[in-house]
Parts: C-alpha cells; sequence; structure tokens
C-alpha cells in the first residue's frame, strides 16, 4: 500500500492513472496521439481493421485465425510490460504488491481509454483452476465479417499473453462467446494448455459458454 509518508513527500494523491482525458494527448497539427508518458499511440480506423481481416482470409484461408492470434500475444507481451512500467512509475510500487481491486480498476480503464470496448473479470470458475474474462462493445468484434464461430482471434492473443506474463504461467486462451454471432457480450477462458484447448472443438461445435465450462470442469 502507498504510505501517508510517500504523499506527503510527492505532494500529490495518485489518481486514475489511465482516465482518458488526462491519458491521451493529442497534436492536432502534427497529428500526433501520444500517451502520458510521451510514447506514441496510433489509432486504427475501422476500414483497416476490416481490411485487415479481409487480406488475412484471403492470403491464409483459415490459417488467418492463428496468424492474428499469435499477433495478438506479441502485441500482449509488449502491452504487459508496458502496462507495468507506468503503473509502477505512477504508484510508486511493483505490480505484484497492488491490490486485485486496484489491479482490475487500472486494467478495466487502461481498455476502455485504448479503445477496446469494456472489459470484466468472472471470478466463478477461479477456483476450477480457469479465468473468465468478458468484454463488450469490441471493435474487432463489430468490424469483423460475419461467420460461424467467435472473431476476436487477436484479443484472445492479447489476454493469453498479458496473464500468461502476470501469472508467471504458460496460458491459453479459447474466446467461446462473441458478439459478431449476436451474444451480448464476448467470453474468453483462460487456463493451462492442455486443460483449455478442447474448448476449441466445443466451440466448433456451438455449444454455449455455460456448457463449455460445464465440460471443462468436469
Amino acid at each position: 500500500m502507498i504510505s501517508v509518508a510517500d504523499l506527503l513527500t510527492n505532494n500529490r494523491v495518485p489518481g486514475n492513472y489511465f482516465a482518458t482525458d488526462v491519458y491521451v494527448r493529442s497534436d492536432l497539427e502534427l497529428g500526433l496521439l501520444e500517451n502520458r508518458r510521451g510514447d506514441r499511440l496510433l489509432a486504427l480506423p475501422g476500414t483497416l481493421i476490416q481490411a485487415i481481416y479481409a487480406g488475412l482470409d484471403k492470403e491464409t484461408g483459415q490459417a488467418a485465425r492463428l496468424v492474428l492470434f499469435n499477433c495478438g500475444r506479441w502485441w500482449g507481451k509488449n502491452f504487459y510490460s508496458r502496462f507495468r512500467e507506468e503503473l509502477t512509475d505512477y504508484y510508486g510500487q511493483p505490480l505484484a504488491d497492488m491490490s486485485m481491486a486496484e489491479f482490475l480498476q487500472c486494467l478495466q480503464q487502461c481498455w476502455i481509454t485504448h479503445g477496446w470496448g469494456k472489459f470484466e473479470f468472472d471470478p466463478t470458475y477461479q477456483s476450477r483452476g480457469f479465468l473468465v474474462i468478458q468484454t463488450f462493445n469490441s471493435p474487432f468484434a463489430t468490424l469483423a465479417p460475419q461467420g460461424q464461430r467467435p472473431v476476436c482471434h487477436l484479443e484472445a492473443g492479447i489476454l493469453s499473453a498479458f496473464f500468461s506474463q502476470l501469472t508467471g504461467k504458460e496460458l491459453h486462451c479459447v474466446q467461446t462467446q462473441c458478439e459478431s454471432l449476436g451474444a451480448d457480450s464476448n467470453r474468453f477462458v483462460l487456463g493451462l494448455t492442455k486443460r483449455v484447448e478442447p474448448a476449441a472443438v466445443m466451440v466448433d461445435q456451438q455449444l454455449t459458454h455455460e456448457a463449455i465450462m460445464d465440460r471443462l470442469c468436469a
């Protein structure tokens, strides 16, 4: 926890680091976006996301899912490193020393500020060895072409790498529910690879999220 002495010494009370109005800074003349540390941010227009989906589908076919997932894993590793560095510098304590409530609040606000929608953590299956993440209003789900399977492969890769770095264990991630298929949210299940991989087959069988979790926990 941050001590009163530290607050008096620093003469400031740490606020919401990822609050959009202070985290994102822009220079209209130069056309630049930066975060509050001065690191460059990149805005992805909807047409570019649609073009990425279309281009990968044309060039790689069904392998596009794996390509996007692996891109997400690379992105997620770098995302975790920046997230950890920024919070450690701002709050003056290692990420591991933050309370779970503080950590989740920061991650949820970070997700919103970066334009990825809303993020929630579902602890229902935590005691069974699974993490379930729920997201809302994902631009990747909104802009992806319609199909028969969940489409947020990039986000699944990001979550896989982020929580692998956070926990120190190699975790896999499978999306079990998707807004592109009419669901009210996107759901992702994370866990050890051998335990989570069977969920991909169940997704192909179009089982519901609840049915998939029941089988994984059986």
